[in-house]
């Protein structure tokens, strides 16, 4: 694919992988509560099931660093295809296997096979988009993941949670995912494998999107694991507790486009700042706002919105850093990053939690924003 080509339609060449991170994000949102409710159901103790949920992001982690080799040598489509073959047979494996042991290994492998489609749709998208429209064209794809992971539990509302059928529709709804990538076959970017050093040279070059990125997934993480725990702990309904995360990822779905345009348009790493530091004011407030208001619910809009505009605008600052086979590198450093956050933050906040109680919650995470925020202002100072 042409650089000119690229420039000239920026949005068309976007469009295969945009379509297809949307029914990814449906089939991870789909996907994702079946593995903790099925072993719930059974009488697994909590502790064992935090093991094998936490299973995915250890296979993502430890094999992340080598996609981008991968996709260099096999190309972007192709491997994103079979990734989501392996998958899918992921799913039928665990609607006819009940082995706790056996759901370990199957976690672990679903890591490896899922963080594919999600660092090499990063990639594709950075390769593609010019300069000028990268801020815009990232909000575009955070804003239909985020829509993919609202849309996804409604399939289980309509399928259930229970039983194999489930996870076949899961299997089926991973497959459907290649489809719109499947004309891209031989026009999809050319991915390619970065000469001049590893994993860890890329960090050392890019240490605020990383830092960012860390604390944005703390973040996520932590409000999707603790946010209905924080509320029946103050007093409030179960049911209302899940109406918290709602709002949450709504914010997700309204707030990434002004946030990619002013990524575009000023600094990014005042943006990034500013995104940060807004983050942190929001949990720090949250114990003083009545949690029967709905004022509750226009602070937790802003806070899943802006605290995830951090991840867009630092997915945007890797594009403007990188180029060639280091932005493969880079993106793959950043998911790896992300999902670090969510495994070391839930412990931690978890256990803040269980020391202070409730009130705990929002400074424990907030303190994770304001590093990050200090790190872009001082990255302002260092670089001018």
């Amino acid at each position: 694919m042409s650089s000119s080509s690229v420039t000239a339609a920026p949005w068309r060449a976007l469009l295969p992988v945009y379509v297809a991170c949307l029914a990814f994000g449906v089939q991870v949102g789909a996907a994702l509560p079946l593995v903790p409710l099925a072993l719930e159901r059974r009488g697994v103790d909590n502790f064992t099931i935090g093991l094998v949920s936490a299973a995915w992001g250890i296979g993502m982690i430890s094999t992340a660093h080598r996609i981008p080799a991968v996709a260099a040598r096999i190309g972007a489509t192709p491997l994103i295809c079979l990734s989501l073959l392996v998958t899918a047979v992921i799913a039928v494996a665990f609607a006819y296997t009940e082995s706790t042991v056996l759901w370990f290994g199957l976690s672990l492998l679903s890591g490896v096979s899922g963080g594919v489609p999600w660092v090499v749709s990063e990639i594709w998208i950075n390769l593609v988009v010019d300069e000028r429209r990268r801020g815009r064209a990232v909000a575009v794809y955070s804003t239909l993941v985020a829509l993919g992971l609202a849309v996804g539990p409604v399939v289980l509302q309509v399928v259930g949670v229970y039983g194999p059928r489930p996870f076949l529709v899961t299997a089926l709804l991973t497959l459907l995912i290649a489809l719109p990538l499947l004309p891209s076959w031989r026009t999809a970017p050319v991915i390619e494998e970065s000469e001049a050093g590893g994993f860890w040279r890329i960090v050392r070059l890019a240490p605020l999107p990383m830092l960012a990125v860390l604390a944005c997934g703390l973040g996520e993480q932590a409000a999707f694991s603790f946010l209905p725990v924080y509320a029946v702990m103050s007093g409030i309904a179960p049911q209302t507790g899940a109406m918290w995360l709602s709002a949450f990822v709504i914010g997700n779905l309204v707030l990434q486009w002004p946030i990619g345009w002013a990524a575009d348009h000023w600094d990014r790493r005042k943006v990034l700042a500013g995104c940060a530091l807004f983050s942190a004011a929001m949990t720090i407030l949250l114990p003083m706002v009545d949690l029967q208001s709905p004022g509750i619910l226009a602070l937790l809009v802003a806070w899943g919105g802006i605290s995830f505009g951090i991840y867009t605008v630092g997915l945007a600052l890797l594009g403007q850093r990188f180029a060639g086979g280091d932005i493969a590198v880079a993106n793959a450093a950043f998911t790896i990053f992300y999902t670090m956050g969510g495994l070391v933050g839930r412990p931690i906040i978890g256990a803040v939690m269980d020391i202070v109680g409730d009130a705990g919650f929002g400074p424990s995470i907030a303190f994770f924003y304001l590093v990050a925020g200090v790190g872009a202002l001082l990255a302002l100072r260092w670089r001018g």
